[in-house]
Order: structure tokens, then C-alpha cells, then sequence
């Protein structure tokens, strides 16, 4: 019999962390994704489930933390959950029981990678990969913009730290953008 051994996006057995001067990027394996969108015409009854599951979901633009689950929006009805992988590796299969048939639920753990930036001044570096001005938006913003050719999800969680989600069959290409950038700012 075969024996597996899960993968970071990155082809790794454990998650990289790497370091540029203050900033810190590390890739985060710890976290489970899935799509939450409430079908044609039911949101009350998602928004009434997901209050009873405490399952957040935010208004646009927005990233609301909880425990376990945390939600960012990313458009009308539809939002992107997260909760910690070790406790919700299923999550899909348990935001189905928690919400019901009036929503549509897609697993989407694998389908991206999470690099988490920490540095003083993060906005330095992302101010030349994206066209969000990080250091006017408030904590707790979630957006969906372009690093790189890249279509990618980028959550601010304080002045000096965000959480950028991007492809999965693009993790090498996104980090090798993050660390060029980093290396040509600081």
C-alpha cells in the first residue's frame, strides 16, 4: 500500500518560512479554505444559519476574524472561510452541515497557497506588487487584486501584516515575487 505524505504548495514537507531584512514570509499550511455562497434567493437563511454556526460573514471589502471560523468577502453572497486545518480539515463537509442547502460550498483548501507577510512596514513592498494602498486601508480589508500576472486575495490583519492567498500552481512564481521585491526595497 502506498504512503502519502501531504505537500506544501511549494513541493516541501514542511511550510517555508523566509526572511528579507525585517520581513518575514511564511507559508501557512495551518489554515482550511472554502467557499461559502448562498444560492438564488436564500441569504436569509444562510445569514441565519451561519449567526447559529458562528460562521461570520462580512460586508465588502472585509475581513472579520473568529474562532473557529474566519470569513472574507469576496463578492455579493459569496465569501472565502477559514478555520484552523487541524480541527477543520473537512471544512467543506461541516459548513454543509452548519448552513444547510442554502448554500453552495466548495472546498478550496488545496487550490490555494498562503504566504503570511510580517514586516514595520509591509506596505513598502506591496505598494510595487499591487495597486492597493495598504497604508490607507483599514485593518481588516480584503480584496482581490493582481501581483504579478497573478490573480490573488490580499487581507490586511494589522499596519505590518497581511495574509496574500494565491494559485497553488503558481506558489513559486508568488513567492519568487514576494522575495524579489522584498530584496530590491529593504
Amino acid at each position: 500500500m502506498a504512503s502519502l505524505m501531504a505537500m506544501t504548495a511549494l513541493g516541501r514537507r514542511e511550510p517555508t518560512t523566509v526572511t528579507h531584512g525585517p520581513l518575514t514570509i511564511s507559508e501557512r499550511m495551518d489554515v482550511a479554505l472554502a467557499s461559502v455562497a448562498a444560492r438564488k434567493g436564500r441569504m436569509a437563511d444562510v445569514a441565519k444559519a451561519a449567526q447559529a454556526a458562528g460562521v461570520p460573514l462580512p460586508g465588502p471589502a472585509t475581513h472579520q476574524p473568529g474562532t473557529p471560523y474566519s470569513a472574507f468577502w469576496v463578492a455579493p453572497e459569496m465569501w472565502f472561510v477559514e478555520a484552523p486545518f487541524a480541527s477543520h480539515e473537512l471544512i467543506a463537509d461541516l459548513l454543509k452541515a452548519d448552513l444547510g442547502d442554502g448554500a453552495s460550498i466548495t472546498e478550496q483548501t488545496d487550490a490555494w497557497v498562503a504566504f503570511d507577510l510580517a514586516a514595520p512596514d509591509v506596505a513598502l513592498i506591496l505598494e510595487r506588487l499591487c495597486n492597493v494602498d495598504f497604508r490607507s486601508v483599514p485593518n481588516g480589508y480584503a480584496t482581490r487584486t493582481v501581483m504579478e500576472h497573478l490573480g490573488v486575495y490580499l487581507v490586511k490583519h494589522g499596519p505590518g501584516t497581511a495574509r496574500v492567498y494565491g494559485p497553488r500552481s503558481s506558489a513559486e512564481s508568488l513567492l519568487h515575487a514576494l522575495e524579489t521585491t522584498a530584496a530590491s526595497v529593504l
